[in-house]
């Protein structure tokens, strides 16, 4: 079984659930997929991070992996592990959904590691709609990041994909709903 393959078995049996649920977006929908049961998992944080290294690794200028906070952060954790131990290391870098109410009272976590104008990935567990990954660009942007693109372990194709390629980013993904569901 390839690493993908075995990525996917655990996928289907800690992250997907066949149930009636809110999405981040607001829509309604009759599945879900919950990645961070994935991404927590020892094997499969482990695959996620080699997937999502592989995903980036020839990725022109790569600098550093990261997104928004929860779902973001074993994954930009895993891929930068992952880079360190086949000799190309990318740091990871966390962006919170508000600034530390003390100390610094920053919105990204992992600054030193990142230079000014340094570019990045954004990494996501699940892609919608594309608006946490958007709102993730953003944010990035805003703290002087250039970011090149997202990587997302599952695009559930419900317009993701369109709505971050029109605003001028890919979307590569490690599976999509079809794949998962095949």
């Amino acid at each position: 079984m390839t690493e993908k393959e075995r990525l996917k078995k655990i996928i289907i049996e800690l992250s997907y659930e066949k149930r009636n649920v809110t999405l981040a977006s607001g829509r309604q929908s009759d599945f879900y997929f919950d990645g961070k049961q994935t991404t927590l998992h020892p094997e499969g944080g482990y695959l996620t991070g080699k997937l999502f290294f592989e995903a980036i690794k020839d990725v022109e200028g790569v600098e550093g992996v990261g997104g928004l906070t929860l779902g973001a952060d074993p994954i930009a954790t895993a891929t930068s592990v992952v880079s360190f131990l086949e000799g190309k290391p990318v740091p990871g870098f966390i962006i919170r959904k508000e600034p530390k109410g003390h100390g610094t009272g920053a919105w990204l976590e992992g600054r030193k590691n990142l230079k000014p104008g340094s570019k990045v990935v954004i990494v996501e567990d699940v892609v919608t709609s594309g608006g946490s990954s958007l709102k993730a660009i953003k944010r990035a942007e805003e703290e002087g990041l250039v970011v090149l693109g997202v990587v997302t372990l599952v695009d559930r194709e419900e317009g993701g994909r369109e709505n971050i390629e029109a605003e001028g980013y890919w979307l590569k993904s490690i599976f999509t709903k079809a794949e998962i569901l095949a």
